[in-house]
């Protein structure tokens, strides 16, 4: 599609799509994982650290990668970033169906999350790009589509494996979307490169303190998620839930996601200071991780439903609040793909953690207290985001400080 066209009704309607479409092939790869979790320990001798890795790997790629990302749109183009990254999503979630060893199984999660990975790290300038009016609204439906994902994921991947008798069908059916999405890409993202150039390289931003305040409170957020991700299921399964049940319980979770990455960041934009949805979204979550520790059979959904709500809402306004940093796509992309990175490589380490956590207490619990602590740390260095100090935070003249993004 020429990149001239792009402002027409029907164009933006496909961008829409692709939106959509590309968010929801983000997530099943990771969480497919959890509800097989007992499955895949048997065929393949994983303990529970090792399974741990199945998060862990890809984090931390998606955050080497994501800093990376504005390097990689220089060369490539956004477009072609995109699609190539999809392709290596499509090419690993196939590999699974005739993976039999546990560390090869590991390393597909590695190649899902480099194709994850810049796929995030190029995608948020996009969005500022083409929709730079409407910023919020739509980086909250990407979002939402991320987090239902990663429900579709939940749900599927035990379903599949049951009717089709294997755990590796019910991991590898990913690819199939991944190559629509692929396709979809190839079809609706405008050829060529970026509009607007961006002067703020990697090396700068990482030189300004608001970028690693950004990484911080990305980072501790998203611990709270690939936790959740990677043990919520097999947590529920030492209380007799089943695979399926629990994995029920994790797309429930992420369904909830979806609905607060929606509805926060389109009620935050009203108001160019999102610190009241910020903390609005940590409170859910401190109250979710704190029934899911001490009375995690009293209400388990709801306990689930407020830790995702708490998460989606964290996610989505992290990405919106990053962007509102800079006005100029390139730079703000630059800077979302630059807090990503920083924040997977942190997010990343929470699985093993809380593995180690459990190993040594013999309960999940401490993991989630843990979880507890990060949020209420969260909200504090979250009160340092004030509006109209984003300019002077990312040592740009006061003129070019943002608009207020509204709906």
């Amino acid at each position: 599609m020429s990149a001239t066209k792009i402002n027409s009704a029907p164009s933006r309607l496909l961008l829409l799509a692709v939106v959509v479409l590309v968010g929801l092939n983000l997530r099943p790869f990771l969480t497919g994982i959890g509800p097989l979790t007992s499955r895949i320990q048997e065929a393949t001798g994983l303990d529970y650290r090792s399974m741990s890795l199945f998060t862990l790997v890809p984090m931390v790629l998606m955050g080497v990668c994501a800093l990376a990302g504005s390097w990689l749109e220089r060369v490539t183009g956004a477009r072609a970033a995109v699609i190539g990254a999809l392709l290596v999503l499509c090419v690993a979630s196939a590999l699974r169906l005739v993976v039999g060893n546990g560390y090869a199984l590991i390393a597909t999660a590695a190649f899902c999350g480099i194709g994850v990975a810049v796929v995030q790290a190029v995608f948020p300038g996009i969005i500022k790009a083409h929709f730079p009016h409407q910023v919020a609204v739509v980086m909250g439906l990407y979002s939402a589509m991320l987090m239902g994902g990663g429900a579709l994921g939940a749900q599927a991947s035990p379903v599949i494996a049951d009717l089709t008798g294997s755990w590796h069908v019910g991991l590898a059916w990913i690819a199939v979307p991944a190559a629509l999405a692929a396709l979809l890409s190839a079809f609706a993202l405008p050829r060529g490169r970026a509009v607007r150039r961006g002067t703020l390289r990697t090396g700068l931003l990482l030189r300004r303190p608001r970028t690693w305040l950004l990484m911080a409170c990305f980072g501790l957020v998203n611990g709270g998620y690939s936790t959740i991700v990677a043990w919520l299921a097999p947590y529920y399964q030492t209380l007799g839930w089943t695979s399926a049940a629990s994995g029920g319980l994790l797309a429930i979770m992420a369904a909830s996601q979806a609905v607060a990455a929606l509805a926060m960041p389109a009620l935050a934009a009203r108001r160019q200071d999102r610190r009241p949805w910020i903390m609005l979204a940590l409170g859910l979550q401190i109250t979710g991780f704190a029934g899911i520790a001490f009375w995690p059979n009293l209400a388990p959904l709801g306990w689930t439903v407020l830790v995702g709500a708490g998460l989606g809402g964290s996610f989505a306004l992290s990405m919106v609040v990053a962007l509102d940093h800079l006005e100029n796509p390139a730079d703000a992309g630059a800077l979302s793909a630059v807090m990503q990175g920083g924040g997977f490589l942190l997010a990343g380490l929470s699985p093993l953690i809380v593995a180690v956590l459990r190993d040594h207490s013999g309960s999940f619990a401490a993991g989630w207290l843990m979880h507890m602590g990060c949020a209420a740390l969260v909200a504090l260095l979250s009160l340092r985001f004030v509006p109209h100090g984003y300019a002077r935070s990312m040592n740009v003249p006061v003129g070019n400080e943002p608009a207020i993004v509204r709906p």
